[in-house]
């Protein structure tokens, strides 16, 4: 049998925006569940160009905090994810 080894092993990603109030809280809380890749804090939404946190937080953009979440949806599905 010949093998390439410098091939990586295929791994599961799904990927999941989701709001929650102050971001820095909700990411605290997703990035130590196991099967949870990555998790990034970002803006949704909103009429601003590159808002700043302090306008995004005084509720003068219409944007919301949100966190992209990257997992493993055979560790971790996505209904588990919603019910943390």
């Amino acid at each position: 049998m010949i093998t390439n080894k410098s091939e990586k092993p295929f791994r599961s990603v799904e990927v999941a925006t989701l709001g929650g109030g102050c971001f820095w809280c909700t990411e605290a809380v997703f990035k130590n569940l196991r099967g949870v890749l990555t998790v990034e804090s970002g803006y949704s939404g909103g009429w601003v160009m590159k808002p700043t946190y302090e306008q995004v937080c005084t509720r003068k953009t219409g944007h919301a905090e949100v966190v992209q979440i990257k997992f493993n949806p055979i560790i971790l599905s996505f209904r588990d994810l919603l019910e943390v």
